[in-house]
């Protein structure tokens, strides 16, 4: 990955937007995208909905959400710590001894639980629920603790994006500032279409923005650059391993939300295939993205997904290789850029 386009990511990594709470990613991915000479409007959801046009063109959207899974304050204990409620799939294992910022003052608290000490066995063999744990600010009471943090502030998870390894990455949020990434490429690029990139909100919390973002565009095409489970340590055999890093873009038959379009996943697999682009199936049916929402929208459309493997997704540390990065946004654009080749294909 060219440093440029490094650090661009890391960028995106650091601004924070957990679900509902997307204000300073949004602000940052609205400034890149008026570099980049793209009209953009925000919607009343919080979208951002960038245009590059080509009226008279195919009208396609490309989609990826800027939120990101975090934790919502509901309230304070008497010895000061915050209760919480996930916002997003969060698995409650992978959150315990977590260092995070909470609201605009980004007031710094770690995630804790009963020492092991003093935990008992059927603590020991019983993995935890979110209502077990609270979030440790240092405050001394109750009183204090919602002084800083009231009912209501939001809280993301502090992990710096980090290279490591020959082309790794590891940070909070992968899920779906790789996407975003992608998108700007596209806004970069002139493409032969009728381009609208949709940078949506709550996608973590049932694919809110990109159903009242695809319900204003009314796409030909809509595509999903997403970030997907990876499953692909340990003693997990070929046939359950989703999707392995170092392997390319992923390209999904289905998922809990859409069946891509098989004539427009042919076209994607194809393009991949004829410009030596890095790729691979989606072998496992999980998850869901804001493809579900966009193709079912007024009378639908053709859709289909392209993800980022990520290891330890919905985590303070998602890992991606750098070059499945790169092979998400290569492929999208080289599709895009040949659209005529495909067009009669997919809509004959």
């Amino acid at each position: 990955m060219r440093l440029e386009r490094l650090t661009l990511l890391e960028e995106l990594l650091n601004a924070r937007g957990v679900s509902g709470d997307e204000g300073e990613i949004r602000k940052l991915i609205g400034e890149l995208c008026a570099k980049r000479g793209a009209r953009t409007i925000t919607d009343a959801l919080g979208n951002i909905i960038a245009y590059k046009e080509k009226p008279g063109a195919k009208r396609v959207m490309l989609d990826a959400h800027m939120d990101e899974v975090g934790f919502l304050i509901t309230g304070a204990d008497a010895n000061g710590t915050l209760k919480y409620q996930p916002v997003g799939g969060i698995d409650p294992r992978v959150v315990i001894s977590k260092r995070v910022e909470i609201g605009k003052d980004r007031v710094p608290g770690v995630i804790g639980v009963k020492p092991i000490h003093i935990s008992t066995k059927d603590d020991m063999e019983n993995a935890l629920k979110h209502k077990d744990l609270r979030i440790d600010i240092g405050a001394k009471d109750a009183a204090e603790a919602e002084r800083f943090c009231p009912a209501g502030s939001y809280a993301s998870f502090v992990s710096p994006p980090t290279r490591f390894g020959e082309e790794r990455i590891v940070s909070r949020a992968l899920d779906d500032r790789v996407g975003c990434l992608a998108l700007l490429a596209a806004l970069e690029s002139d493409l032969p279409v009728d381009l609208i990139c949709a940078f949506t909100a709550q996608e973590e919390v049932g694919l809110r923005g990109a159903l009242v973002a695809a319900k204003r565009i009314r796409p030909d095409i809509g595509i999903a650059l997403e970030g997907t489970t990876c499953n692909d340590l340990g003693d997990v055999s070929s046939e359950k391993q989703v999707v392995a890093l170092g392997k390319g873009v992923a390209i999904s038959f289905m998922d809990n939300s859409s069946i891509a379009h098989p004539k427009l996943r042919a076209a994607l697999t194809d393009c991949a295939e004829v410009n030596g682009i890095a790729h691979q199936i989606k072998r496992g049916v999980a998850g869901g993205n804001d493809a579900g929402a966009i193709q079912r929208a007024y009378s639908g459309c053709p859709t289909a997904t392209l993800s980022v493997p990520c290891r330890y997704i919905h985590s303070a540390n998602s890992v991606a290789n750098l070059s499945d990065i790169e092979s998400q946004s290569e492929l999208v654009i080289a599709f895009l850029r040949d659209f005529a080749q495909y067009e009669g294909r997919i809509f004959e």
